[in-house]
């Protein structure tokens, strides 16, 4: 995403904020925004982040994860917990993913960054699912990382937490690629499974691997 002049941007985050903005004024606070990265890939866990942000200052270039490059995501991620009254980080592992499904995983991921948060929030901001036994209102939207403030900051900070742990993953299990590809399907990725076998990382429940 190319940088905006700083009144467009503002105007985009604002636009963005709406929903955050609603709840507010009826006296519903904080409100935490929640997403999950790492459904897709063959190998390494779920990451879900939680993520409470106050009204003022907005972090600017905050944004669907998807929409940002490597560099911008990184840099939003490091002004998002700069700024954020509170963030939450949960996973599923590879072992929780084959044994209750990579759907079923990715709330389990989701419930635990909310539990991770340090501030309570009084309501959650949720893409695109409803979390099961989470004792707080809650809100679904498609799409939420792209229309909604707290959950495309929620979705950035995961993204971020996530490649790094990958990162980290191709140190302790070399030659599979994890810190390029994250984990996916790529042609480089399934050629190193037929190569090298599956690692302990990989997600045996997957037809891929």
């Amino acid at each position: 995403m190319k940088s905006l002049p700083a009144a467009t941007e503002r105007r985009r985050l604002e636009e963005l904020r709406s929903h955050e903005r609603l709840l507010e004024q009826v006296g519903i606070a904080p409100v935490a925004g929640v997403d999950e990265v790492g459904m897709g890939p063959l190998a390494g866990p779920i990451v879900a982040a939680a993520v409470i942000l106050p009204a003022v200052p907005l972090v600017f270039g905050v944004d669907d994860s998807k929409a940002l490059t490597r560099p911008a995501r990184e840099r939003v991620e490091s002004e998002i917990r700069r700024l954020a009254i509170a963030v939450g980080i949960g996973s599923a592992s590879v072992a929780e993913i084959d044994e209750i499904n990579v759907y079923q995983a990715g709330l389990l991921a989701m419930r635990r960054a909310v539990a991770a948060l340090s501030v309570r929030p009084r309501h959650v901001l949720v893409d695109a699912r409803t979390i099961p036994d989470l004792e707080l209102p809650q809100t679904s939207f498609v799409k939420g990382d792209a229309r909604v403030y707290s959950i495309a900051a929620a979705s950035v900070v995961a993204k971020v937490h996530r490649d790094r742990l990958m990162a980290a993953l191709e140190r302790e299990h070399p030659g599979y690629g994890f810190a390029g590809h994250a984990g996916y399907a790529t042609a480089e990725h399934r050629e190193a499974i037929r190569r090298l076998g599956p690692s302990p990382v990989h997600r045996r429940s997957f037809a891929l691997v």
